[in-house]
């Protein structure tokens, strides 16, 4: 496939929204493996973002890199801080480029941009030039966190969501929504279909950290989880169906 082939023009559908990122853990990319990348399991992830793609809508990617290397794990082993989370960067980008490669096998063109310049593997962030790969209906997935330590992938996320223009930011899990107790532990376990960003700062839901929800109330950003695991549960929202918690202002 031509690396600088052009994406055919497609009209946008009437889905909900029209730029979306997409937040994913690295953890999702295993499978049924404790460690690493899971093939089957990242081209069925990136079979969900081609359905997207599919409607016309503009989508932007952050894969954490927790299923190769977690940088507070590192540093809490003794490993020094900035050094821990500069690997756990690079970790990001190994996801990265395992997904590009799944999204381009489907036909979709995909460009990695990473926040730490390695211009052999791919292209560094440049706002403007992200935004038109978008608008060329060309997936982009920023790797590398914000390029600096002590800020997780949540925090790249938004950062990256906000400089985008995104609508909002999807972030998958392995449930369908936000639950006042972990759902998996506790069978009384709620699930809200609404909450606002200082609910979720109050009572630690845990839907991301707390950098990542402040940047994204003060901006307005709607943040929703839903289940990665639910085949075609991506689409179907942006289709007005499914089950998800929407996190507002």
């Amino acid at each position: 496939m031509a690396a600088d082939a052009e994406t055919p023009s497609t009209p946008l559908s009437d889905a909900k929204f029209k730029r979306v990122m997409l937040k994913i853990s690295g953890e999702a990319l295993m499978g049924p493996q404790g460690f690493g990348l899971h093939p089957p399991t990242v081209e069925r992830v990136a079979r969900e973002v081609k359905s997207v793609h599919d409607m016309g809508v503009e989508i932007c990617m952050v894969i954490g890199g927790g299923n190769i290397f977690r940088g507070l794990q590192g540093s809490a082993q003794g490993m020094e801080r900035t050094t821990a989370d500069y690997m756990g960067m690079l970790a990001t980008v190994m996801n990265a480029l395992a997904m590009q490669a799944a999204l381009e096998s489907l036909g979709v063109f995909t460009r990695v941009i990473s926040a730490i310049p390695m211009d052999q593997v791919c292209e560094p962030y440049i706002r403007r030039r992200a935004v038109r790969h978008l608008e060329k209906k060309r997936v982009c997935i920023f790797a590398a966190g914000t390029g600096n330590p002590y800020f997780t992938t949540d925090t790249a996320a938004t950062l990256r969501a906000n400089e985008m223009a995104c609508e909002a930011i999807f972030k998958g899990t392995k449930v369908d929504g936000v639950y006042d107790k972990d759902p998996v532990k506790f069978d009384d376990a709620k699930r809200y279909d609404k909450v606002t960003y200082d609910e979720v700062l109050a009572q630690h839901l845990g839907v991301m950290d707390a950098s990542a929800i402040a940047l994204a109330r003060d901006n307005n950003l709607p943040i929703i989880v839903f289940s990665l695991d639910e085949p075609g549960g991506f689409r179907g929202i942006l289709d007005g169906q499914g089950t998800y918690t929407t996190v507002h202002g």
